[in-house]
Formats: structure tokens, C-alpha cells, sequence
């Protein structure tokens, strides 16, 4: 059965990964386009630096030089570790779900930025150890909608202890990968960003790291929700030992299901989902940069769909994007996680098209594109 169980998470995997179309990204006709309409902006040559290099990429990703971002919808997938029960966190399990009616309830941090921002707001039930009351029952009648709106995908109640065996056995994974692709397969728009909720899930990544990646386990684990140095010490030897205990997981699927969350595999599935529609995918922070290092590991070509939002204060971030080669648009010392560091990069994201569509050319504006004799470049 065990076998059998694999082989179904290699083929929900090996399909996620062949629906990205291989030249994602490529250069085409539009490519020639968009240069054009950027050098004929009034501004000297390149002198947006990465924003035009965001459009271009947009455009490139959506296969046309009139590229748009509309319906933008920011996801968060939350799910229960395993690994919580072992002290690898300074804040109770119960936390995840808390945080998760406070989502819903519009109390959160990621809530203040999606209404800022005019995002649409969904938070996953990916593994949360709690029984949420659906939206319709919550919300029925004259209530007013949900803050966030929810989807129950719960795969289990919490992943199993990392440090006795693998979080997730292959069809738990398999289930996982597929329940992500279905939550943004259902969702409308051209970009999804990417955010997470679980105590515990920076020990998911740290792991995911050390495994995939090749870093030593004292590059990648950090204090997390704010462990003191007793808490740090403790959750390196934790973790030491599920590497131990795992080693025989060597693949990207095998690491995903040793080490993962419910949530990092949601993740993994989402982010290669909105790949293969073209969606513009917005990474948050360690968190979700570690189900990235597993989906381009599994597909390089959707490297070409991501947008790295910033840098965070978790010890093995930096390391991380080092890894993946991202180079972040914000570096703000964030550690909060639900999705917070995509939000806040989303103007940005945004700006590089409103930019490349509002701008006067040289010819509409009257303006000279010379450089005026003897002056200096």
C-alpha cells in the first residue's frame, strides 16, 4: 500500500509539474513591444531600474505587451505541526486557529493590508487541529461577509512528530499538493500572493532547507516567533534529530512529506498551479520560500511566474533566497509571516504596470529624448 501511496504523490506532483508550460516566461513579439514602450517613456533609458524589469516580466509571463494584474487575490494556508508538541515554538499550538478566527473576524495584520491594497482575502483550513464553523452558517442572513473567507481543505488535525518519522505519509502529501491547486484553479484573477499561518512551520522550513538545499541545519533554524537561546538550542537538537530520522528522504516529494505542513504542501501545489495559468505568483517569506525551493525543484520553469517579496529576520531566509537566487524587493526586518511581506510589496508589483500603461512617450509629450550636446551620460 505504502508503494502504491508513492507512486499516486509522484503522479499528482508529475502532473502539477507538466501543466507549467516549459518556455513560461520566454521571450516572444510582446517581449520587442514592452521594450519599446519603456524606451519611449519620458524618462532616461532604465531609469526605473527593476520596475520595468517587472513588467517585462510580467508581460512575458502573460504572453503580451498589454499586461494586466486584475483581481488580485492573496491566500493563506494554515495548518498544525507535529513538531509544536516538542517545543520548537514559544507560542502554544492553539495559536494557529486562534489567529485563524481573527483572520476571518478582520483583526489581523494581513487583513489591515488586503483592505488597504483592494486584495480578495482567503484563508485554507489545510490541517488546523480545530473544527471551524463554515462561513455560510457563520455568516447567514443579515450577518455581514466574512473578513477573509474560508475554505476547509483539512487533510488532518496536524501533521504527525517530524522527529519520529515523516509529518505526512505520501497520500496525506498527495492530497495536500492537489487541495492547493484546486484553491487557486477556483480563484478569479491574474496574480495570487502567497502567505501561511502554523506554530511551528519555520522548523518545517528549516528542515526543508537543510535537506534540499544543503545548508547545515545551524544556517537555517532560527528563533522563529521569538524563542530565547534555551528555546533555540532546543528546537536545533529537535530538528537534528527528524533529520535523523527522515534521512532516507532525499527527493523534493520525500523531503515535502517528511518535513512539511499540511500547509507548505498547499503552498507547493498553489504556487504551481497559478505557473501553469500564468498567474503571477508573489512569494511571502521563509515559510512559503521553502514550498518555492520544493516547486522549482520540482519545476524550474516556474521560476519565471514568482515575484520575491522581501527579506525577512528569520535566520535562514537570506540564506535561502541566496539559494533560490531571488533577489527580494523588501528588506523591512519582517518575522510575521500570514502573507504580510507580499502584501505590502503588492504596490510595487502594481506601480510597474500602471507605469508602463500611464506614462507619455517622448513623441505624446513633446519632450526631447536627446541628451543635449556634450553632456555627459
Amino acid at each position: 500500500m505504502s508503494r502504491d501511496h508513492r507512486s499516486r504523490l509522484d503522479q499528482v506532483a508529475q502532473r502539477l509539474t507538466q501543466a507549467v508550460p516549459a518556455d513560461l516566461g520566454s521571450d516572444g513579439p510582446w517581449t520587442a513591444v514592452l521594450q519599446q514602450r519603456l524606451a519611449r517613456q519620458t524618462k532616461p533609458p532604465g531609469s526605473l531600474g527593476r520596475i520595468e524589469a517587472l513588467a517585462l516580466q510580467v508581460g512575458s509571463l502573460q504572453r503580451t505587451g498589454q499586461p494586466v494584474l486584475a483581481s488580485p487575490q492573496l491566500v493563506v494556508f494554515a495548518g498544525d505541526h507535529g513538531l509544536a508538541h516538542r517545543g520548537v515554538s514559544a507560542y502554544p499550538r492553539e495559536v494557529t486557529w486562534q489567529m485563524v478566527e481573527n483572520m476571518r473576524a478582520g483583526g489581523a495584520a494581513v487583513n489591515v493590508l488586503a483592505r488597504q491594497h483592494g486584495l480578495g482575502l482567503t484563508v485554507v483550513d489545510a490541517g488546523v487541529d480545530h473544527d471551524f464553523e463554515p462561513d455560510e452558517r457563520r455568516h447567514g442572513g443579515d450577518d455581514p461577509p466574512p473578513a477573509a473567507r474560508l475554505v476547509g481543505a483539512k487533510v488532518a488535525r496536524g501533521t504527525a512528530d517530524a522527529s519520529l518519522g515523516p509529518a505526512m505519509t505520501p497520500a496525506q502529501c498527495a492530497q495536500a499538493l492537489a487541495a492547493g491547486a484546486d484553491v487557486v484553479g477556483r480563484l478569479p484573477g491574474r496574480a495570487v500572493l502567497l502567505g501561511e499561518m502554523g506554530i511551528g512551520n519555520t522548523s518545517s522550513a528549516s528542515l526543508l532547507m537543510a535537506r534540499l538545499a544543503g545548508w547545515p541545519l545551524s544556517d537555517c533554524v532560527g528563533r522563529g516567533t521569538g524563542l530565547d537561546e534555551a528555546g533555540l538550542a532546543r528546537k536545533t537538537a529537535v530538528l537534528a534529530q527528524a533529520l535523523e530520522s527522515n534521512a532516507s528522504a532525499r527527493t523534493p516529494v520525500e523531503a515535502l512529506a517528511a518535513f512539511g505542513g499540511f500547509e507548505i504542501a498547499m503552498l507547493v501545489g498553489a504556487l504551481l498551479q497559478a505557473a501553469a495559468e500564468r498567474r503571477l505568483v508573489v512569494v511571502d517569506g521563509f515559510i512559503v520560500g521553502s514550498a518555492a525551493l520544493v516547486a522549482l525543484a520540482l519545476c524550474p520553469a516556474a521560476r519565471a511566474a514568482c515575484v520575491f517579496a522581501h527579506r525577512g529576520r528569520e535566520a535562514g531566509h537570506a540564506r535561502l533566497l541566496e539559494t533560490l537566487r531571488a533577489s527580494p524587493l523588501l528588506d523591512l526586518e519582517l518575522r510575521l509571516g500570514e502573507g504580510s511581506g507580499a502584501a505590502l510589496a503588492w504596490p510595487i508589483v502594481a506601480s510597474s504596470l500602471e507605469l508602463l500603461d500611464g506614462m507619455a512617450t517622448f513623441e505624446s509629450a513633446g519632450v526631447a529624448d536627446r541628451p543635449a550636446p556634450g553632456a555627459r551620460p
